[in-house]
């Protein structure tokens, strides 16, 4: 059976009002907005927005016109950049993903650990490496206070032939001690039915004992079953808990709505992949952001999570009334690993009048 997404009246969207604001500027009055919907200290919201301002590639100084001169694939309009929210322990987690739109990101600070991680992998997605084109670079920052942040980073493979994305997986998790790993939960990937590929390739820039490598595939036509089916190759998933959530979200469908991502996540020590995440796109299964909002705050109050502060983020993002607009909250991902709560909402800030000349956007992350 596959899954057909279903047809709901189209909205005018309400773009923000961000023309001829700098990137930058416009980016951290989200986080600072964000900060003070989930009640952050002050102090800390002004120190973290600075981190960020410090962390944004040049883009960042450019002014926002009416389309983008370099679109991004982050969003469908083109806009280079997306927030996120974990609700999972004492505090929300807090995160930006941006695009290096092909700009070089320093993180400051960065250990030789750090450094050596990526330069690891680095090469392989690139035409050194017999690839096609070099890899865009996608990069996040995620604060859950009062740590300190922890960076991240994404190469898009969306753009070649899917055996050179194969190839370059293949290479990278072999370089990180991990082929043994990957080539298992290849195996058992590819014994599910369905029609998937592999869009990125992530890694943890930290030296923790959790940091995690991640490969993200783009589920076509599934149904909620099969997401269910990837999800349970990763070693730490509880089936049931997992149904549950995706239940809560899509409704009285069977289908889990277009482009449904599975992130298979990997650490050393463990020989196949440790924990999956599956990432719902709720515009393809709601009416409206209102709807959007409802299905989530159940499921936190399922996960043992209050909603509040969730329902006060989602009003503050949204440009305008929730029931008048879809895909302010684009996606939602739920992890059944053990931890309570491990629930990630995405927002999306439509800036641009128009979408740019070029497709959707493969995949959203976290």
């Amino acid at each position: 059976m596959t899954s057909r997404a279903p047809e709901f009246p189209e909205y005018i969207r309400e773009n923000y009002p961000a023309q001829g604001r700098l990137f930058g500027d416009f980016l951290c009055g989200l986080w600072s907005t964000a900060c003070e919907a989930l009640d952050v200290p002050v102090e800390q919201s002004v120190r973290t927005t600075r981190m960020l301002r410090s962390l944004l590639p040049p883009w960042a100084h450019e002014r926002i016109g009416p389309s983008p001169v370099q679109p991004s694939y982050v969003a469908d309009d083109g806009f280079p950049a997306e927030m996120s929210v974990n609700w999972s322990g004492d505090r929300p987690e807090l995160r930006v993903l941006f695009d290096s739109l092909g700009h070089e990101v320093v993180w400051p600070g960065d250990s030789v650990f750090r450094t050596r991680r990526l330069d690891h992998v680095r090469e392989t997605f690139t035409p050194r490496a017999g690839r096609p084109s070099p890899a865009p670079l996608w990069h996040s920052i995620a604060w859950r206070p009062p740590s300190g942040l922890v960076h991240k980073t994404y190469f898009g493979l969306y753009s070649w032939p899917h055996a050179q994305r194969e190839a370059a997986v293949a290479e990278a998790m072999a370089q990180l001690g991990l082929g043994e790993a990957w080539a298992d939960t290849r195996r058992r990937v590819e014994t599910v039915e369905g029609d998937r590929e592999i869009e990125f390739f992530a890694v943890d820039l930290t030296d923790d004992a959790q940091a995690r490598v991640k490969i993200y595939y783009r589920n076509h036509d599934a149904g909620l079953a099969e997401v269910e089916r990837v999800a349970s190759v990763a070693l730490h998933h509880d089936s049931g808990r997992a149904q549950s959530a995706y239940r809560t979200l899509a409704g009285d469908g069977e289908g889990a709505g277009e482009a449904a991502l599975s992130c298979l996540a990997f650490r050393s020590g463990v020989d196949r992949a440790a924990e999956s995440t599956t990432y719902l796109r709720l515009p393809a299964l709601v009416p409206d952001d209102r709807e959007a909002v409802e299905r989530t705050a159940a499921l936190l109050h399922d996960q043992g999570v209050d909603p509040g502060r969730f329902r006060t983020l989602a009003a503050a993002l949204a440009p305008g009334p929730l029931s008048g607009s879809r895909g302010v909250l684009e996606l939602v991902s739920f992890r059944a690993a053990g931890r309570a709560g491990d629930v990630t909402t995405y927002f999306r800030f439509p800036v641009f009048d128009r979408p740019p000349p070029s497709p959707l956007s493969p995949v959203d992350l976290g």
